[in-house]
Parts: C-alpha cells; structure tokens; sequence
C-alpha cells in the first residue's frame, strides 16, 4: 500500500484541503481555509503544516481566538452548514478563548473544527507553560472544558490515531442532525511526529449530505391531524434555513392556507409581507403572531427548538387542546413538546406532507384573518420606524433607515442586547438569506467578526452589523482583519452609554438598571456620575476603518450611502441613541425569577405580578399518537 511519510498536523492540514461536502448534486470545499493565532502549543507543529500547504488550504491571521470562531460559524450558517472553516489556537488561554465560540457553535447547530494545542504526549516536560495541571489526573488540560460545548471531542497522542478520529469528525461536521462544534486535541510533540500514512487518505472525498425522511404512517397521522386542525399554526425555526425549505414553506403555507411565524433563526422563511407571515413569534414577537400562538390548536414546528424565548418559557400555547406537530433532522427536537416527530428534512418532509394532505385548505375565514394581522402589524412597523422621536434617534429608527436603506439581497447581522429582540420585530426581510441573527447563544462580541464571515461566504452582498456599545467594546478586534484582508462591512454603532438590553430587563424586575450604565463612581461609592466619554468614531478610525457619525435621519442616510461606496475596508456608522426609548413587547412574557423577598419595594411588586404571570406556563403532554 502506498503511503506518505508526514507529520501528524502535516496530515492533518493535507487532509482537510480534500475535504468537500455535496447536497442535491452541488458540490463545494468544506474547508474555506484555517483562521490561527500562533503560539509555542501549535507554531511548530500545525504552523508549520500550513506553512507549507498555504496554497491547499489558505491561513487567515485573526486578532482574538474566540471571535475566528465566530466568523467561522457565520460562515458556515450563511452557506447552510454546508463549508465551514478551521481554527487553531496554542495550549492554554489561546485554545481556552475558544470555549465561548465552540458553545456558539453547538448551540445552533452549526459546523466548525477547533484544532486545539495541547499537553506533551510524553509528559517528560511536564508542567509546560500555560499547563493546567491536576493532581488527580496527568490526563488533563484546559482542552477538556471543550467536551460539554462540542458534538464530537478527541486528543490524538499518537499521529497515527489521526485517521480514524478525523473520519469520526467529519461524520459529524457534515451532519445535519448531530452537527456542532467539533474539537481534536493535539499534544505539541506529538503534533510534530511523522508517520507512514495511507496515500489514500489524501484523495479528494465528497460527504453527501442527505435528505432524510420521516416514517410514513407519522406523516399520515400528522395529515389528519391537520385536516382536524380549525387553527393549525406554522412555526418556522433554523432547520427552514439550514435544509433550504424556504421554498417548499412558501407552497405549503399558500396551498393549505397556514398562516407561518418565524423564530429568530427562522425569520425570512417567507418574504415579510407574504399574507400568512404573521412574523416574529415568541417573546421579541409581535401581537400578530403571539396572538394567533395564544389560539392555535396545532402547532407545527419546522426546525425549531422551542427555546424559551419561542415557547415565553411555555406560556404561549393556552388553547387547552393545543397538540404539536414537529418536522426536524434531530430526533430530540422532534420529539419536543411531547410533538408527533417527523424526524427528517425539512424541504422532503414538506414536500410529503404536502402530497398527504391533496387538496385540504384552512377556512378562509382564518386565512383572511391572518393576511389582516399581516397588515396591521406593518402599520405598527411603519409606525415605529417614523417616530420622529427627539433629540436623539430610537433604535427602531436606525433599523428602520437601515432596512429602508438595504437591498433585498443585503445582510443585517446582530446577536446580543437589545438590538436582536426589535430586529426580530421590525425587519423587513425580503429575501431569506438576509437576515442574520445568532441568537441561539446571544453571544457578545459575535457580531464584527460574524459579518466578516458572513462577507467572505457571500461578497457580492452588502453586510451591515448592527452592534450595541456594550458588544462593540467587547470585541471590536476584526476590524483590523478585516483592513488586513480588504474586506468591506458596514458596522453600524449604537451608542446608548451602557447595557441597554439588561437595564430595560433591570427595570422589569425592580432594579432600576443597576449596574447596566457608563458612568463615572461618585463619592457615593456608586456609579451613578456622569456619563463616560467614549468616543466611538474616534476608536473605529484608530482600528483603520472608514468613520461616519449620524445624529439624525438625514445625517444617517448620508452616512449609510457614503458606507456603501468603501470598497476596500470596513466602514463604520457611529450614531447615539435614547436607550429610553423601546419597541413594546406585545403581550409576551418570559420567565426571569426574581427575589421572593426584598427591602425593595419595586422588587417585591414586581414579585407579585411574576407569581400572577407565571401561572401561564404549561407541560403540553397530550397524547401525540391518538388519532381522535
């Protein structure tokens, strides 16, 4: 058998350059290429492999080890879990500021290989340095607080058990029910040893990415339960997205006349004002869709799960005989809310279920009602997007004069604050690709180094970041990768002097946003001075990007029009706003426990109407198998 004398990272850098991934007869490179931060853990070993294969697998240098994780998620959701990227970071505080994105990763089911530097196999150097030691284990590092956050986990001390563990890696990267993050461990010495490999090994290989369909007598038991249904109800999750299912949504809503919600992850499943979208559902929903939830006597989940952000922790079912349907790849969400499972493909199992149900529609007295709430609802957005509010801009403002602003085919991209909850409301989503949201693990920081992976998987496309103070300041890293790189996003910069989402949810609860403002600490001992002084525009520019500020309408239109003409760097929007100023939160609810005893008067009221509130919330155990 012929082989190939290499190193183990050598083998490994070689063979993830042939990895490709193939869906319905399209084919693409699984690997974009591999972000890195060097160090004396991974400079020798899988530096030096990429070093020689440059030209098979491209290296990209990034600022900060959890924000590579980042642009590589987004990456990978804006092409549909079907190309992703690696990342590699040294031993210690390199690999371990990797966890945060690793959890990103898994959270939302999406695909990223983590290349982690690690302890010496042989243990003779013992403690390196950035070792975590143990006292009862040497068979231990930081690594090991990767395996609660990765879907498949693995340390390879000998080169040669590099072949089997990256066959075990791929299988789950290339699932789309099982797939996450995904973490191999690689000692420094045994990074560098070299071993006789299969040739084999190096050979291009395609991993199909199947369809795969729910059992056929669940599919006909879910058709009569919808032929039943008076008030059947869609709810449309991430799997829409990630199975391609936007279309086969849009004929199965319009030839059975459901009307459709939409998840964060979901949203742009239906074009925005399609007369079934009744939009954003859950607790950032609106009063089109919740209300509609509160009603429905069948849910039918579509790639969701049921966070409690969707379900306002359990409370948004209250039809007594409401039953659940659920069409998901992975069996444990289908199986949620004691739901029939569809356990399959999204697009195939719509598809079938469509062909079960022949001709059957909903009354169109229900369908009317939903395009009326369709058209109310826009009237309540075009409503907040002219508030004319003063002397500074409301937040659903600058959405509005942003989407007002975009394409169609552009990218808005958030994750973090208060800024995910009003887009999830307010967007206008025309297209199904351009709204971004990583709201899975509402991850801080995501958003820069997102949308620069967002661009890299689609450059024809105008990107805008949409970011909050609070996550601009925790990560504002990759927009000198970006400079580096010559690659364009629009970041738009909302200053509002704080924490704006957790002091709205501070208030809620009786705590006057303790805690969640930029001031100063005052003889008092509390931080209730003024304002901090943080120029914005000011640190974009020392990052290299191209700088705008925006105080009013006008200004922010002249700001976004100059933005979109920067061709070779990020270019930056600064514009303040009045945190004061928020988008209502139409009748929703969502469980946030708060002291059962205080000496604060506004906490215990706030207690008694949490006790009254939750009262709503439900275990939905009604048989999913009985047919009457």
């Amino acid at each position: 058998m012929a082989t190939r004398r290499l190193t183990m990272a050598q083998a490994l850098v070689l063979y993830l350059s042939r990895q490709y991934s193939r869906r319905d007869g399209r084919e693409r490179r699984f690997f974009a290429g591999t972000w890195g931060i060097f160090g004396h853990g991974n400079v020798a070993g899988i530096g030096q492999a990429l070093q020689q294969y440059d030209t098979e697998l491209r290296y990209y240098q990034c600022r900060n080890e959890q924000a590579q994780v980042h642009t590589a998620i987004a990456y990978a959701k804006h092409l549909n879990r079907t190309a992703t990227f690696a990342c590699t970071a040294s031993i210690g505080p390199g690999s371990s500021n990797m966890v945060s994105g690793a959890a990103t990763a898994t959270v939302n089911r999406l695909p990223v290989l983590l290349l982690c530097g690690d302890i010496f196999a042989e243990r003779i150097q013992a403690p390196v340095l950035q070792q975590l030691e143990s006292e009862h284990s040497p068979d231990f590092s930081v690594n090991d607080a990767f395996k609660p956050v990765s879907r498949y986990w693995d340390r390879i001390y000998r080169p040669e058990q590099l072949i089997s563990s990256l066959l075990g890696a791929m299988r789950v990267l290339t699932s789309p029910a099982e797939t996450g993050a995904v973490t191999l461990c690689l000692p420094q010495d045994t990074q560098a040893e070299a071993y006789d490999y299969p040739a084999e090994m190096f050979e291009k290989r395609v991993w199909e990415i199947p369809r795969n369909r729910p059992d056929v007598a669940l599919l006909q038991q879910a058709a009569a339960w919808i032929r039943r249904s008076e008030k059947p109800l869609i709810i449309a999750g991430g799997g829409v997205h990630y199975s391609e299912a936007q279309d086969a949504l849009l004929q199965f809503a319009s030839k059975h006349g459901i009307p459709v919600t939409e998840t964060n992850a979901g949203k742009g499943a239906l074009p925005y004002d399609h007369e079934l979208n009744l939009g954003a559902t859950g607790h950032t929903g609106n009063f089109a869709a919740n209300e509609c939830t509160r009603e429905a006597d069948l849910i039918i989940g579509i790639g969701t799960r049921y966070s409690d952000f969707t379900s306002q922790s359990n409370s948004a079912f209250q039809n007594p005989n409401v039953r659940f349907i659920n069409i998901n790849v992975a069996e444990w969400d289908a199986y949620k809310q004691h739901a029939l499972p569809l356990t399959g493909d999204a697009l195939v199992t719509l598809e079938e279920l469509s062909q079960a149900l022949g001709s059957h529609q909903t009354s169109q007295q229900y369908q009317a009602r939903a395009a009326e709430l369709n058209r109310s609802w826009d009237e309540e957005v075009h409503r907040i997007y002219h508030l004319e509010h003063e002397p500074l801009l409301s937040q659903g403002e600058v959405i509005g004069a942003v989407n007002a602003f975009a394409r169609p085919q552009d990218v808005v991209l958030c994750a973090a604050g208060s800024l995910p909850g009003d887009l999830h409301k307010l967007w206008r989503t025309r297209e199904p690709r351009g709204y971004h949201i990583e709201y899975g693990y509402s991850c801080m920081g995501y958003e820069i180094a997102g949308g620069m992976g967002v661009k890299l998987a689609d450059p024809e496309r105008q990107v805008y970041v949409m970011v909050g103070d609070g996550s601009y300041l925790m990560m504002n890293s990759e927009i000198v990768t970006m400079v580096q790189e010559g690659i364009h996003v629009n970041i738009i910069v909302l200053d509002n002097h704080g924490f704006a989402s957790i002091g709205g949810l501070s208030n809620a609860v009786g705590s006057d946003g303790f805690g969640t403002k930029y001031r100063y600490r005052t003889e008092s001992g509390h931080l209730d001075g003024e304002t901090l002084p943080i120029d914005f525009a000011q640190n974009c520019a020392s990052l290299g990007a191209a700088v705008f500020k925006a105080q009013d309408r006008a200004s922010l239109q002249e700001a976004l029009q100059s933005a979109s003409e920067v061709q070779d760097r990020p270019a930056c929007i600064v514009v303040e706003t009045d945190r004061r100023e928020r988008v209502p939160i139409y009748e929703s609810w969502w469980d946030v426990p708060m002291s059962e005893v205080s000496e604060i008067a506004t906490i215990r009221q706030t207690r008694r109407q949490y006790e009254t509130e939750r009262t709503r919330m439900k275990h939905y155990l009604k048989s999913n198998t009985a047919d009457d």
